[in-house]
């Protein structure tokens, strides 16, 4: 067995500090792997790694492909591709809930083959959840299997997922020998097919109906409660303010009797939001109107009963009866006001952040109704809310502003009406553009180049950038935002990790022992150890840490134990893409988290049987294709 030296148990050190960080969340995961770097090379008498090496993950070729793939799959995106395919999809599954299952699955996999799956999966979640709606399905039950269908896509291809990519790189260093475009494909395929027969069979009886099948937002988020009516009398303080003026912190009816505000925050504040003001016969959105209030205006607003009350007795308001207020009242057609669901994304800028500080409803004027985080429904103190990543929000948005939203990457659209999602055919149908081709012929020629070995893929995607933008499909300004830096550094400040491992005999150390572990195991057993060991790491940190951390820790094993590297490398490569068994894991599951209402156990219920099924038929494929 290698000698542990000091340096490896520095380097375990700072593995075990970014675990626990990785785990905890106490830093963004990518300011996790920066500090990593910068640990390593402040270290480099321990560590073996100097500033310059320490750095030159951002100059690797899996980063730099990551960077372009992110703005090709932008572009492709921006056609409406996805949404055109999903609305024939619909058309021909007529509602039938196998079928629609069928052709999500399917469509989602084949398509997460060739655009990274992220993006795949975010158009997708509307575009299932308005399916749900529309034919009366739970949509828990189609958006799991959605998130489960694009992981097994991103294996079919060198291009499918980041951590293909990465492993890539690191089977160039370790190995000398890295992937082409399609060397995962002949093991990608078979994982792909049993993958979704079992999504199909089993899978479809496991993933549960946590939310049930409805078209209306108040009833699903349980607002019936919350929500309530009241009229302005003739002596009410508010005649002649705006909502704005009246009640914001500072406004002029903001003092209560005892000097206090009604402000967001203050430990007097009635926790209240107006939200929709009617006058005979039209609607008005509270934030977006500056029209003053008058006798006679009927206030919809937001609150539990007794905030209510505590509202109407403050400003002379006068309860009309507690009718329930639906979606119907709640959305404005004259002002383009809407209901929407949106989930708050690892990338969100709403991260760690409470609704107060960032204040939706004077920035947007969009006010928040409540969170889903889990099974649990937050319908009140919403200003005080520490929003987390998979934190679904109900929302009162104007159609125009949720794009904002998105665009400065607060939140990703999961439901909502069809205006959020842009213009359709006249049968209701998304259209497709004749130009969606120029972007899909660049996809492809990248593909291509890199697959014939005429050009090195990192270079092929750049190309294809250059060649998007000068199309007119992406402006330079756009392609720059669609790349997910957070994922970006966090890619390059873990890569010298792996380098610190190798140079101090980490790698080594932990070979021997899985391979002393694995003696008595033959060699088909020990690439199923690995396979599993690496899965349920993946599953607990992020999987780009989980490569880092395995593929020296594979390829040593494999030396130890005296057989080939290269498919036990690729054996790691496959368990970190189908990473199941947790919703935290993976990006598309945590994406699909909130809008299916899903527990925390319900991906092990439904991934742990998939999980050890693709563990035979990966090592039994990787083992054939790749002998030991």
């Amino acid at each position: 067995m290698a000698a542990l030296s000091t340096g490896a148990l520095v380097v375990f050190g700072l593995i075990a500090v970014a675990l626990t960080l990785f785990v905890t969340e106490w830093l963004p995961p990518d300011m996790t792997a920066i500090a990593v770097l910068v640990s390593l090379a402040v270290l480099e008498p321990y560590t073996g790694v100097p500033a310059r090496e320490a750095i030159a993950g951002f100059a690797s070729p899996a980063v730099v492909t990551i960077v372009a793939m992110y703005i090709l799959s932008a572009g492709v995106e921006a056609t409406g591709l996805v949404d055109w395919l999903g609305g024939r999809l619909a058309a021909l599954t007529g509602g039938d809930e196998r079928r629609l299952l069928g052709a999500v699955v399917g469509t989602t996999g084949v398509s997460a083959g060739f655009v990274n799956n992220t993006p795949v999966v975010a158009v997708f979640i509307p575009l299932v959840t308005g399916l749900s709606d529309r034919y009366g399905i739970s949509p828990s039950k189609l958006l799991m299997p959605l998130s489960f269908a694009a992981m097994l896509g991103g294996t079919l291809t060198l291009v499918g997922t980041s951590t293909n990519l990465l492993a890539s790189d690191v089977s160039r260093e370790l190995l000398g020998r890295p992937f082409s475009m399609f060397t995962l494909t002949p093991v990608g395929v078979p994982v792909l097919l049993v993958g979704v027969g079992y999504l199909l069979t089993v899978g479809r009886a496991l993933v549960p109906a946590r939310v049930p099948p409805t078209q209306d937002f108040t009833e699903e988020f349980g607002m019936g409660r919350h929500l309530a009516r009241l009229s302005v009398r003739e002596g009410s303080p508010l005649v002649g303010h705006t909502v704005d003026e009246a009640l914001d912190d500072g406004g002029p009816l903001a003092p209560v009797d005892d000097g206090q505000l009604i402000a967001d925050g203050d430990p007097a504040a009635i926790d209240v939001d107006v939200l929709q003001i009617d006058r005979d016969g039209e609607s008005l959105f509270a934030t977006a109107t500056d029209r003053p209030l008058a006798p006679g205006d009927v206030l919809t607003v937001r609150g539990n009963r007794q905030a209510v009350n505590r509202f109407g007795d403050r400003f002379d308001l006068r309860q009309l009866p507690r009718e329930p207020v639906t979606e119907s009242v709640l959305v404005d057609p004259d002002h383009d006001g809407v209901l929407a669901e949106a989930v708050v994304h690892r990338e969100s800028r709403l991260l760690g952040r409470t609704l107060g500080a960032v204040d939706l409803r004077s920035r947007f004027d969009t006010t928040v109704l409540a969170v889903r985080r889990g099974e649990t429904v937050i319908r009140e103190r919403l200003d005080g809310v520490e929003l987390t990543a998979g934190d679904t929000l109900l929302l009162q948005t104007p159609a125009d502003k949720f794009s904002h939203l998105e665009d400065e990457g607060y939140l990703l659209l999961t439901d909502g009406p069809p205006e959020l999602f842009g213009v359709g055919t006249d049968d209701g149908t998304p259209s497709l553009d004749p130009s969606a081709f120029v972007p899909l012929g660049v996809l492809a020629a990248v593909i291509a180049l890199a697959a014939a070995g005429l050009v090195d893929i990192y270079i092929a995607a750049l190309g294809g950038v250059v060649a998007m933008v000068a199309a007119g499909t992406l402006t330079a300004t756009r392609a720059y935002d669609a790349v997910s830096w957070n994922v970006v550094f966090l890619l390059a400040g873990l890569l010298p990790l792996g380098t610190a491992m190798q140079a101090t005999g980490g790698s080594a150390f932990v070979g021997d022992l899985l391979a002393g572990v694995a003696g008595v195991l033959p060699p088909l057993a020990l690439l199923a150890v690995l396979y599993l060991l690496t899965a349920l790491l993946a599953s607990i940190i992020t999987p780009v840490a989980t490569v880092v951390l395995m593929a020296p820790v594979s390829v040593a094993t494999a030396e130890s134990a005296g057989v080939a590297g290269f498919p036990v490398l690729v054996m790691v490569t496959f368990a970190v893409a189908t990473a199941f068994i947790t919703p935290i894991g993976y990006q598309t599951n945590l994406m699909v988290y909130g809008p299916g209402g899903y527990r925390f156990t319900d991906y092990a219920r439904v991934g742990a049987p998939l999980q050890l099924l693709l563990c035979a038929v990966t090592t039994l494929s990787v083992a054939a294709i790749w002998p030991l």
